[in-house]
């Protein structure tokens, strides 16, 4: 399995990761007095400890068929005619504990007309994670302001707010924290920052549907907050997205903008501003409105399935489950979290362990490279857009500052599970478990072969 497998690629990978293995109603058995660890590798011919299939996604039932249908036939496809846009907004911010909640067409839209509510543009800068989705970095460089990457906490893979305060300069106008994972960031500090330095705070919680920070909801501590509705996602209707805000003026500018420009009252003419179409559709929002049902339920699996296994890998020398602040009250767990450190497992590279993994049955992803590594900030920046408005010097100047030898380091150990596989059972819990402990037996075995 390649290092760089991306959350959207694995999607697919932890649903059909499987599928090529005999499938059997039960788990492998042993004979009497003998472990799975004691057991050859299944990447050198053992037997495999799983070879079921985990829960696929999404989730369909009667009522997704019945909402998306009704959209269908009534012909008001589009939210200007529509009731299933308002409808799902009202309810979601409601769920969330927002006044205001206006639904876009994907996590990055949302992201994107946030910072053009804000005011951010050419010349800023805005504070963001090296360890995240791009879209997080994309959407500041379509601003044309500078995204400055705070470095990775990396026990908890989320920003180290310890710091943010050293990359603040004058030109920094935004904090941009992720809640990875579903796992909030570290808001205390982070607010306290913002305030203090009176910069505005737009939470990235594309991954984090119903996590919450001292038991209020993320999306809601900041300015405003974004979510992702796509494929992936603990609730999605393919794509689409959402921001929450409690600033009636800052929601105000971003239905305005989303919607070309046009003004807010009944979606009438004049054009009152720059804009763009970053609506929802209909279809999207009914489906949304019938997933949100299941979604506090499912979540509560998650939660549980999560708690489980992290009580076993943490017995597991060199698996590290990323940990979770102080104020985190509720994770989302939109992926599951560790590290991995070979020197635990008689030296065994992380790309041989995804493949014993997978060969147990057990799909995993590698996560995120650094962001502010990757080829294509560079390309940026060398631009004619971005060399038109920043010199070369300032470039120079900017590139310099991005290094997070911390986040570096974290991309080398960090492994995912995906949040299906957290809807399953506890024995699926125990089999992930009894893989990981199975190859750390064999680990010198796999690392010779």
């Amino acid at each position: 399995m390649q290092n760089k497998l991306t959350r959207r690629h694995f999607l697919g990978t932890a649903i059909a990761g499987t599928a090529g293995l005999r499938l059997q109603a039960q788990s492998i058995s042993f004979p009497s007095g003998q472990s799975a660890a004691t057991e050859k590798p299944a990447l050198l011919g053992g037997k495999p400890i799983r070879t079921m299939q985990f829960p696929s996604w999404p989730k369909i039932n009667d009522r997704d068929d019945k909402n998306w249908t009704q959209v269908l036939r009534q012909g008001l496809w589009c939210r200007l005619d529509g009731t299933y846009a308002k409808r799902f907004e009202e309810a979601w911010a409601q769920t969330l504990g927002a006044k205001y909640c206006l639904a876009t067409a994907s996590g990055t839209t949302a992201l994107l007309t946030s910072l053009h509510a804000l005011g951010i543009g050419p010349g800023d800068e805005v504070l963001v994670p090296p360890y995240t989705f791009i879209a997080t970095v994309n959407v500041v460089l379509l601003v044309h302001a500078l995204p400055v990457f705070v470095d990775t906490d990396p026990e908890t893979f989320q920003m180290d707010a310890g710091k943010i305060e050293a990359a603040i300069t004058q030109r920094t106008k935004c904090i941009l924290p992720v809640h990875l994972g579903g796992s909030p960031a570290d808001m205390d500090r982070i607010l306290a920052i913002a305030e203090k330095h009176k910069l505005p705070v737009l939470e990235d919680a594309c991954q984090a549907h119903l996590a919450e920070w001292r038991h209020r909801k993320v999306s809601t501590l900041g300015e405003l907050g974004c979510f992702s509705f796509q494929a992936s996602k603990n609730l999605n209707c393919g794509e689409g997205g959402a921001i929450l805000s409690n600033n009636e003026e800052l929601i105000g500018v971003c239905e305005s903008f989303h919607n070309n420009g046009r003004g807010v009252a009944g979606y009438d003419f004049p054009y009152v501003r720059n804009g763009s179409n970053h609506r929802i559709t209909e279809f999207q929002a009914a489906l949304l409105l019938s997933q949100l049902s299941r979604l506090e339920e499912q979540s509560r699996t998650r939660e549980e399935n999560a708690e489980y296994l992290t009580k076993q890998l943490r017995e597991i020398p060199g698996i590290r489950p990323a940990r979770m602040y102080a104020g985190c009250t509720r994770n989302a767990y939109h992926l599951y979290m560790f590290r991995y450190d070979k020197a635990h497992f008689a030296g065994l590279p992380r790309s041989r362990f995804f493949a014993a993994l997978q060969a147990e049955g057990i799909p995993c992803s590698g996560g995120y490279a650094p962001l502010n590594k990757e080829p294509f900030l560079k390309n940026t920046l060398q631009s004619r857009a971005f060399r038109s408005i920043y010199s070369a010097q300032e470039i120079a100047a900017y590139e310099a500052r991005n290094h997070c030898p911390a986040n570096d380091k974290l991309c080398e150990e960090a492994v995912w599970f995906f949040q299906t596989m957290l809807l399953g059972s506890k024995t699926d819990m125990d089999q992930i478990a009894e893989a990981v402990r199975k190859i750390q037996k064999q680990a010198a075995l796999l690392a010779r072969a």
